[in-house]
This record gives C-alpha cells, sequence and structure tokens, in this order.
C-alpha cells in the first residue's frame, strides 16, 4: 500500500475526528463532550484536535453539517429514484419514521442553538450550515418541478422553507412523544403538491 501524503494524512485525521465527534456528541451531547474525549476515542492526541480545529464549536459545527449533508442525500436518493412520485413520497415517510426525532440529533442542535444565541459568529455560522440543508431541499423540489412532475403554489426556496420547518418541528415533537407518526409530514408535502393542480398524488387518509 502506497504511504499517504501529509495531506491526505491530514486530511484523514480531520475526518476521523469528525467521525468520533459525531458519535460522541449524539451518544452524550455536547456539553458532556470535551474535545480530551474526542481525542482519545479517535486514537488522536488533543494537539492532533486543535491544529484541525480552534476550539469544540467549530468542531460541532463541523459535526452539525456533516449530519445535514448525510440526512439530504439521504432524501435526494429517495425523492430521485425511477419510481411513481407517490411510491418516493411512501419511501421518503419511511425515511422519515426512521429518523425525524432522534434524541442524539434533536438534542445536540437545540444544544447547539442555545450556545450560539449570545454568539454573533456562531450563529452566523449556523444560519449557514442550515441554509445547506435548506439548499438540498430545494433542489430537491426544483428538480421535481423542473421535470414537469409537479408545480408549486409558491417558490421553490418558500417550499422549501415550508417542508424543512415541518421536518424540524415534528421532529422536536418526536424526540418527546416517539409514539407521533411522521405520515403528517408526507401528507402535508402531498397538499403542497397537489394544491398547485398536480393530479397523480391521491390523498391519503
Amino acid at each position: 500500500m502506497a504511504r499517504m501524503t501529509r495531506s491526505e494524512s491530514q486530511a484523514k485525521t480531520r475526518a476521523d475526528l469528525i467521525a468520533t465527534a459525531r458519535d460522541l456528541f449524539l451518544a452524550d451531547g455536547y456539553a458532556a463532550t470535551s474535545l480530551e474525549k474526542v481525542a482519545e476515542e479517535a486514537g488522536y492526541s488533543k494537539g492532533a484536535v486543535y491544529s484541525n480545529f480552534r476550539n469544540k464549536n467549530e468542531l460541532c459545527l463541523e459535526v452539525l453539517q456533516l449530519i445535514h449533508v448525510t440526512k439530504g442525500a439521504e432524501v435526494a436518493e429517495v425523492m430521485s429514484r425511477q419510481a411513481p412520485l407517490e411510491e418516493r413520497l411512501t419511501a421518503f415517510e419511511n425515511w422519515a419514521e426512521r429518523t425525524l426525532g432522534d434524541v442524539g440529533w434533536t438534542t445536540l442542535e437545540f444544544e447547539f442553538i442555545v450556545l450560539a444565541r449570545h454568539d454573533p459568529e456562531l450563529r452566523a455560522a449556523l444560519v449557514s450550515s442550515l441554509g445547506m440543508a435548506r439548499g438540498i431541499v430545494a433542489a430537491m423540489l426544483g428538480a421535481l418541478v423542473a421535470s414537469g412532475e409537479v408545480t408549486l403554489p409558491m417558490s421553490v426556496d418558500d417550499a422549501a422553507t415550508s417542508v424543512l420547518s415541518m421536518g424540524v418541528g415534528l421532529g422536536i415533537q418526536r424526540a418527546i412523544d416517539p409514539t407521533i407518526s411522521t405520515g403528517i409530514v408526507t401528507r402535508n408535502l402531498r397538499a403542497l403538491l397537489t394544491a398547485a393542480g398536480s393530479t397523480d398524488l391521491p390523498s391519503q387518509a
């Protein structure tokens, strides 16, 4: 096996630290996870952490961005399948049932939101990270519109904000009460699409 270059080694170290921090943040929470713990679990020195991240806040931003990109990619894969739209919506609902309301993820997001409340720089970075998630949803809806499958009663950006808001709100509720069904997200999405005259989506009880 060829020896890694310095840049490849640095990239691997950074990726390892982010992945380890993600697992610890989700399991134990942001406040309870120290950089020392991240370094120890990842098999690196604390110096390796600080050579890649200025502080724990910056590391957590990277973790949240990784989560947003990963979840967004999962949704994009579901909605880009070569299948009837109603079948894709059902697959999306199954994804939501498995994902929305995950206690570790939901708690981490809110811990960080509270932390960012009085830190303008941190809040701006979080806004940017959340904007990336909204952009993924917008791209998905935009592709549906461009394909001619659906039209929307509002702009793609506004529709993306509505869908993301529904998902976030439901995730919070399900983190408290996991018996709440995620079907409401798909029903609202279906209503958003059918409100514009799409005819291939039957109503669901």
